[in-house]
């Protein structure tokens, strides 16, 4: 589940359900570090106690997991700062590092000793030395104030704390303070971030990526999805960019490797950076992403990813340049598409109206409820019915042009129209190299093709939200006819006057009286899009100065009927979570075992990409040469537990009892996504590698028995 930044930035929409509440049940949760001491750690058969994982005056495990910048999380496992996270999570750093006569990804990658570990470029190992719940400070004497008052002295209060904090913080750690759920929890962090990172060992893409796409996100699975980094520093332990200079860091904390195996029911827990939930939102919120905003994702992600892939598939150096952002758009699609087909299958709205019917009947039936809640529910009913009304439309626009950059020429015409500004001639030559800069690396195919999408989704949308620029450009014919209308258009953009950075910056002045009737199509257009945007900034903006308030009175009034312990939404801060080793039923007839095996991989080889299994796996596998981590004639490769975890969670280390890992997290299954908004005890389960499979393969298969020997190995036979 990577969680890139274009991912971060989309809307996350969520709900509690009452069968599921977060306040009643703790098999759900990702709770904040400060949490970890009020759950009932012997009843549920940890071995360890509370503060032996995270202790706020320091030394818990929590100090060995760490996040990296590309969104993700990992785990420091030696004493000379070697990371462990997954493939996916190395694999923008192996595509960099790739060339045409090289590719990385495709063959793996072993340094051989710390002289060969190679730059990873981008990325930065963030430490989180503290967490602390600060709600009741950032609140304090705010009791009787609403509104700006109440804002600002919420802000005062902030300010004072973390200039109070950064005085006393050591130096190079930094100090934030982060309002969630609306503001019902503050949480202060003191983190200290590493920038020198290095590869040290990757499987080959065969290992790292076996499967691909269509076993993304499915059980049973047979994926190796690990990489080996490590984290380098100034010879004085301070952080520094990458130099030859630099020494491995010293942590604090780092884990235990446990290879002597896992079994049903076994306890397990995860500690890492989840991404985005918002798992106390309302029903309109649900309606929303359910019929308009996570079906479009899907539609605009596989178009994304299916324009890249055609052009790589005739230009070598440009399919490794692009295998990173297909990898996170094939994942991000599945994830989009699968959620919403979960969030119809346990009829998330329904559930979510009961809930919030219940609450407003619990309201009434009191006065002093009334007086605190008022018509919470209702408030929030009235606005978001007005804010959606034309939703299916809205996440269209919001997203056009297109963000990832598809579309430079028409996304700088949009830009010079909605700016409606005329420059000076300094301002026109800074703004010359600017779009230069912007057309640098574009490609007209991609551009083509993501506009013929946009296009055609605007001609998708349903009576009564036709986007007008659109309609009265080719509102007048249908179907095929439709369809080579809006390619003459668009090739009067991608390829016409404006592909020349001059022209586009000529829309900054001096203006020109010579009319010209292909040019004003495109200018029309793109400032019909600027109005578009303007009216749904114009609603976002009435939505927002109300919606934070009514949300924080609703889970206010939820967390009280309900009583109990809540737990935060995800931020991508550190978060505790437990469970057990657990199959499922899936379907109908169908039930999933919580194990796979090597064995297993080879059953599903085809020889042909993405289950093509090496061919040293299955000499390895036929040998029975398994080392110490063989059992049961393979070895175990893959395996869930019903640890609730999201996005983000990448990377992060699953633990035993004694607080020792025994796997590594890497996906969620099909039937658990929408995990955003609820948990489903029955069917979310995390995919987890089998450490003793991430080491087989290091050692047996990848001859980089000198990584493995770094770490501290107990359990299963002597070597």
């Amino acid at each position: 589940m990577n969680r890139k930044i274009l991912v971060s930035s989309l809307l996350l929409l969520a709900v509690v359900f009452s069968s599921i509440s977060p306040a009643l049940a703790f098999d759900e949760g990702m709770f904040a570090p400060s949490q970890i001491a009020s759950l009932p750690f012997k009843k549920l058969g940890f071995k360890i106690k509370p503060e032996d994982i995270y202790n706020p005056n320091g030394g818990g495990l929590s100090e060995a997991m760490v996040s990296l910048s590309i969104g993700c999380s990992a785990e420091l496992v030696s004493p000379d700062g070697l990371i462990l996270t997954n493939h996916h999570c190395g694999f923008d750093g192996l595509v960099k590092a790739s060339t045409p006569e090289k590719d990385l990804v495709e063959t793996g990658f072993n340094a051989g000793s710390r002289a060969g570990e190679i730059e990873a470029q981008g990325y930065a190992m963030t430490v989180t030395n503290r967490v602390e719940d600060v709600t009741a400070k950032i609140k304090a004497g705010t009791e009787n104030l609403t509104g700006a008052d109440l804002a600002a002295a919420i802000k005062k209060n902030t300010d004072a704390l973390t200039d109070a904090e950064k005085a006393k913080a050591p130096k190079g750690s930094a100090i934030r303070i982060q309002m969630l759920n609306n503001g019902y929890f503050y949480y202060l962090y003191q983190t200290t971030t590493y920038e020198d990172i290095r590869i040290v060992y990757a499987p080959p893409r065969n290992i790292g990526v076996f499967g691909g796409d269509p076993d993304n996100f499915e059980w049973t699975r047979h994926t190796g999805d690990f990489t080996f980094l490590r984290a380098y520093t100034a010879p004085d332990g301070s952080s520094a960019k990458f130099s030859k200079n630099n020494v491995p860091y010293k942590p604090k904390r780092f884990l235990t490797m446990n290879i002597g195996g896992l079994k049903e029911n076994d306890l397990v827990w995860v500690m890492g950076y989840p991404g985005g939930t918002t798992r106390y939102r309302e029903s309109w919120s649900i309606d929303y992403a359910e019929k308009a905003n996570f079906p479009f994702l899907e539609r605009w992600l596989t178009a994304l990813s299916d324009s890249y892939r055609a052009i790589g598939a005739g230009d070598e150096t440009k399919r490794i340049a692009f295998q990173s952002d297909i990898a996170s758009w094939d994942n991000s699609r599945k994830a989009y598409g699968g959620g919403y087909l979960q969030l119809k299958r346990v009829n998330a709205v329904k559930l979510r109206q009961a809930e919030e019917a219940k609450l407003a009947t619990w309201i009434a039936a009191n006065p002093d409820r009334q007086k605190k809640y008022g018509s919470v529910v209702a408030d929030i009913k009235k606005l978001s019915e007005e804010t959606n009304a034309t939703q299916v439309r809205d996440v269209l626009l919001r997203r056009f042009p297109d963000p990832t950059g598809s579309m430079p020429v028409f996304t700088e015409i949009f830009t010079a129209i909605a700016a409606n500004k005329m420059m000076n001639d300094a301002e026109r030559t800074a703004k010359l190299e600017e779009v230069k800069k912007a057309y640098a690396d574009r490609e007209p195919a991609h551009e083509t093709a993501m506009l013929k999408f946009f296009l055609k989704e605007m001609d998708a949308l349903p009576a009564g939200q036709k986007f007008k620029p659109a309609e009265d450009l080719f509102g007048s014919v249908k179907a095929q006819a439709r369809r080579k209308a809006e390619a003459e258009f668009i090739e009067t953009i991608v390829n016409g006057e404006y592909s020349s950075p001059e022209k586009v910056v000529g829309l900054y002045g001096p203006r020109t009286m010579e009319f010209n009737p292909v040019r004003e199509k495109i200018l029309g257009f793109a400032r019909g899009v600027a109005d578009a945007g303007k009216e749904f900034g114009a609603r976002n903006a009435k939505f927002g100065a109300s919606i934070n308030g009514l949300r924080l009175s609703y889970m206010n009034a939820l967390t009280e009927m309900k009583g109990g312990v809540v737990y935060p939404d995800a931020n991508f801060t550190q978060r505790f979570s437990y469970g057990n080793i657990q199959g499922y039923q899936s379907r109908e007839a169908e039930m999933r075992s919580p194990f796979t095996t090597l064995r297993g991989m080879i059953e599903k080889d085809t020889g042909v990409n993405p289950f093509d299994a090496p061919q040293k796996l299955k000499d390895l596998q036929n040998a029975g040469d398994f080392g110490r981590y063989g059992s049961n004639g393979s070895v175990g490769l893959n395996f869930i537990s019903t640890t609730d975890i999201i996005g983000g969670n990448s990377g992060s280390p699953l633990l035993n009892a004694n607080g020792e890992q025994v796997g590594l997290c890497f996906d969620g299954n099909f039937e658990g996504l929408g995990n955003d908004f609820f948990y489903d005890k029955e069917k979310n389960r995390t995919i987890s590698v089998d450490i003793r499979y991430v080491l087989f393969v290091t050692e047996k298969f990848g001859g980089a028995k000198w990584v493995v020997d770094e770490m501290k190995i107990v359990g299963g036979p002597k070597s």
